[in-house]
């Protein structure tokens, strides 16, 4: 999907709004962002091609930058709640929609709550994921978050503006992703500066929302995971509860940001806004799939202590990333004390392959490694399919520094310098027929 082309619409005071329309489903869907926003950098999200082309294979999406943020006007001051939802149906007139349903993530929430409740005639449904209706505890509202976690937060963000402040909160599965990192960072950076972000952290803390729920009429569904750690489940119950016939659904899983795993969100999300959830099929695609492992790590981690061993697989797995990420691969996922990754291109994993192994001798581990190069079943990240399969087996043949390819992965490279040496046929556990496998050697 190509990135939008970003418009803009003027607000009753004069600000210039950013906004984006996207697909051309039979539904209109509003979306309302979070905390910081940025259109074009929003695009550049690992899982965002994924996360918005589903909004958009059901719905004509239409986004934006909140005043304050990303590519939208700038004021001194931060919006107060009133301009936020004035700014929300500024952009609904732009992008003529008389009549949509609302999306809203996180701080979002409490404009698409007041939207819905001042002008029920502009939703026709609204879906509330990650949200809240007050940020801070009081003594009417144990839910929110402690004042001192509060202060904490504030200090962090100050303090670390332009590097990937928090991640670990929005999005702890991704946290460790160099990529993700630097995506993080820069939505951060070109969203609003580090004097805008306090800015906007102490209005949402004063910013209560209660008080509209039980007015809202459009049909409404609350979504929230169950470990989110930026915005506990108990604020999503809260509003659950206050809006009438709310339909409340708890997700597995501690991400907040929603292009962590977005599949999970937008099958309910499709399902709520039109009646049908939709039937996922694999995607497919050639590809060469690489499995490493640590030789003798039992023994490794019983000699070195568990702290000692944890911290050595911690730099064990920067360098491992570090070496997919330089021959433009892509770490699906690690394995005990292993990864699995794929590429486009069979020469760039033989490359990587050996030159991780060359790295993490300085640690004094040995790794081996095992490819193969064929179809591939891609689904919520992962990879699946008889290639990664026959990829594994090759891997549990390899000797310790051995980078294992199967014949397959030769006659792919051939000509490009790369050279061999025949290991022999092997029979590999659970996949039909010999296979002649062959070791790297330069």
């Amino acid at each position: 999907m190509d990135p939008p082309t970003i418009r803009y619409t003027t607000t009753p005071d004069g600000v210039n709004i950013a906004y984006a329309v996207v697909g051309e489903g039979p539904i209109d869907l509003l979306c309302i962002p979070g905390f910081v926003s940025n259109l074009e950098v929003l695009w550049e999200a690992p899982g965002a091609e994924r996360y918005i082309g589903r909004l958009a294979s059901f719905a004509r999406v239409v986004m934006y930058d909140k005043r304050g943020q990303g590519l939208s006007d700038r004021p001194a001051q931060p919006p107060t709640l009133e301009q936020s939802m004035e700014d929300a149906r500024a952009v609904l007139d732009a992008a003529g929609m008389e009549r949509a349903s609302v999306y809203a993530i996180s701080e979002g929430g409490p404009t698409a709550a007041l939207l819905a409740a001042t002008y029920p005639e502009r939703v026709e449904r609204l879906v509330m994921y990650g949200t809240w209706a007050r940020m801070l505890q009081g003594p009417d509202y144990p839910e929110g978050q402690p004042a001192e976690s509060f202060e904490r937060f504030v200090a962090i963000a100050r303090e670390n503006w332009g590097g990937p402040v928090a991640l670990k909160l929005w999005a702890p599965s991704m946290a460790d992703d160099p990529e993700v990192q630097r995506w993080w960072a820069k939505l951060l950076r070109t969203g609003t500066s580090p004097g805008g972000a306090e800015a906007l952290i102490r209005l949402y803390a004063d910013l209560d929302a209660r008080h509209v729920l039980p007015t809202i009429t459009a049909p409404t569904l609350v979504l929230h995971r169950t470990g989110d750690r930026l915005v506990p489940i108990a604020a999503g119950r809260v509003i659950a509860a206050a809006i009438p016939d709310a339909r409340f659904i708890e997700l597995p899983g501690d991400a907040h940001l929603p292009v962590s795993d977005p599949d999970q969100i937008i099958d309910e999300v499709q399902e709520f806004l039109t009646g049908r959830r939709a039937e996922r099929t694999p995607d497919r695609m050639l590809a060469t799939v690489l499995f490493t492992d640590i030789v003798d790590s039992t023994a490794s981690a019983a000699a070195l202590g568990d702290q000692k061993w944890r911290q050595l697989i911690r730099r064990h797995d920067e360098l491992m990333r570090r070496e997919i990420e330089w021959h433009r691969g892509r770490a699906v996922k690690t394995l005990g004390d292993g990864f699995l990754a794929t590429f486009d291109g069979p020469a760039r994993a033989i490359r990587c392959a050996s030159a991780a192994r060359d790295a993490v001798r300085t640690l004094g581990l040995e790794i081996r490694a095992g490819l193969h190069t064929g179809e591939v079943e891609i689904m919520d990240g992962d990879v699946a399919g008889i290639a990664v399969n026959i990829g594994a087996r090759v891997n549990a043949v390899a000797s310790a520094g051995e980078v294992l390819v199967s014949r397959t992965v030769t006659d792919l490279v051939a000509g490009s310098g790369i050279t061999f040496e025949d290991r022999g046929t092997h029979a590999l556990k659970g996949v039909p027929g010999e296979w002649q496998l062959y070791a790297v050697t330069g």
